[in-house]
């Protein structure tokens, strides 16, 4: 058993009453007439950007005009050709450290606040988080207005690891002296396809 499990073996040993999880049902919920539009706006209000990719435009050139000085660039992505190394083919995550550009694939976008579901589609999850750029690529049919209907969309998925990306990392102190990339990205780029 792990501790994990041990942990929560104890916590329902000494639980005295249970409770069942409760059906909500949200009959009003927000809903955006143009989601590509309110995504776009909440990326650029976050601090990061989107991109829709036009008809015929090429995904490589749109990178590369986003990230011009950009020279490690990781992709596990078969379409992304501006991609100088394939992170999955590294044997220790340490090996990211020192990377300028990372190009993922995101599931779901959420039109209420530019946020992005990521599972994890690589060996080694820290190349989300070590870059210092990070492009995600969504479909821009795949965005839903808010995070319950993401949630929704997520409800009974399997997966090991997943997160939600909303712009660059930011992190404030007391002071309230805004920091970005301490946790994460500096810049974050989500290029509607």
């Amino acid at each position: 058993m792990s501790s994990r499990e041990e942990i929560l073996a104890a916590i329902r040993r000494n639980t005295q009453k249970r409770y069942e999880k409760p059906d909500v049902r949200i009959e009003k919920r927000l809903s955006y007439a143009d989601k590509i539009g309110q995504f776009c706006s909440v990326s650029r209000a976050v601090g990061g950007r989107a991109v829709v990719l036009g008809e015929g435009e090429d995904l490589n050139e749109a990178i590369r005009s986003v990230y011009p000085s950009a020279k490690r660039i990781a992709s596990v992505l078969l379409e992304v050709t501006c991609a100088t190394f394939n992170p999955d083919e590294l044997d220790d995550p340490k090996e990211l450290d020192g990377t300028d550009l990372a190009v993922i694939s995101g599931e779901w976008g959420v039109a209420e606040n530019g946020a992005v579901w990521i599972p994890q589609t690589v060996k080694h999850k820290a190349v989300y988080f070590i870059a210092e750029r990070l492009v995600i690529l969504l479909n821009r049919n795949r965005i839903v207005d808010t995070m319950y209907d993401a949630y929704r969309k997520l409800d009974k998925q399997p997966y090991e690891f997943g997160t939600f990306i909303s712009g660059p990392s930011k992190t404030a102190d007391i002071e309230q002296a805004l920091v970005m990339g301490a946790h994460g990205a500096r810049e974050v780029t989500v290029i509607l396809v």
